[in-house]
């Protein structure tokens, strides 16, 4: 894609009206070749190495700030601790409580994880972020549903499963309608729209950066339209500011939710 990106003539394609921008394929959008592993579970490509980093980061950046903790923060102690404040402050306590403090590290983890793979989408040289694919939201999703549903079985047993699916104050002639919508709504679709919630959203930032990349470098590459390659740009450093405070809310969004699923659980009566 970088290729077709970097070459205009590649992008006009020859019509019977004449020349028309041809934007890359979906394929070269989403889809990375394997460095190896090709076909095989174990293949490694742009993706797998963005997720990677995505883990490595946060582990350094933590190591680095307590290795020379200090009882006055500077640095990337402060940095760090202010991230903990964050999430302790903005997603465990107004979601789950005080009790939620226990959940902690696995949220930061989260968001660190979700945050740092969705920068990728603006860093130059890789313009993809790691959550535009499905196996990521996939399997952070599959986290969050077996975290919110062990907790409510740990604390609660099987009257955790009664309580979401019974829920009481219900007229019992109704719980032939109200049952099924609490089990589809409760342990099917909270999963499925965490995981496609934050890959619709990273998704759909990925193309647009891509639409107003290859516009701007069409349009300026044709002399004529300078001005408004010139406006096209404009728009694509705009919408890549707008991306990077997306990349932060939609880690926000998908820790809080998390909590807010584990508080439920915790919680079931309330």
């Amino acid at each position: 894609m970088l290729h077709a990106l970097a070459n205009p003539s590649v992008l006009l394609a020859a019509e019977e009206g004449g020349g028309g921008v041809e934007f890359p394929p979906i394929n070269l959008i989403v889809k990375w070749p394997h460095a190896f592993g090709e076909g095989q579970w174990y293949g490694f490509n742009k993706i797998a190495l963005i997720s990677l980093i995505a883990m490595i980061v946060p582990v350094l950046l933590f190591w680095l700030a307590g290795r020379k903790a200090s009882l006055v923060p500077k640095g990337v102690q402060n940095v760090m601790e202010s991230s903990i404040d964050f999430v302790e402050q903005q997603v465990v306590l107004p979601a789950i409580g005080p009790d939620g403090m226990r959940y902690l590290p696995m949220l930061i983890s989260m968001f660190f994880f979700i945050w740092i793979g969705n920068l990728f989408e603006v860093i130059p040289t890789a313009h993809m972020p790691a959550n535009a694919r499905m196996a990521n939201p996939l399997m952070l999703a599959i986290v969050a549903w077996v975290m919110f549903i062990g907790v409510g079985l740990k604390h609660h047993k099987l009257g955790y499963l009664k309580e979401a699916l019974f829920p009481p104050g219900v007229p019992k002639a109704l719980y032939i309608l109200v049952t099924p919508i609490e089990f589809l709504s409760t342990f099917l679709i909270r999963p499925f729209s965490l995981a496609v919630r934050l890959f619709a959203n990273m998704l759909a930032g990925h193309i647009l950066l891509v639409t107003f990349s290859v516009l701007t470098i069409t349009l300026v590459g044709a002399s004529l339209l300078v001005i408004v390659g010139g406006l096209s740009f404009a728009m694509l450093v705009a919408f890549t500011g707008f991306e990077f405070m997306v990349a932060f809310l939609q880690a926000f969004i998908f820790s809080l939710l998390t909590a807010v699923y584990i508080g439920g659980a915790l919680h079931p009566a309330h």
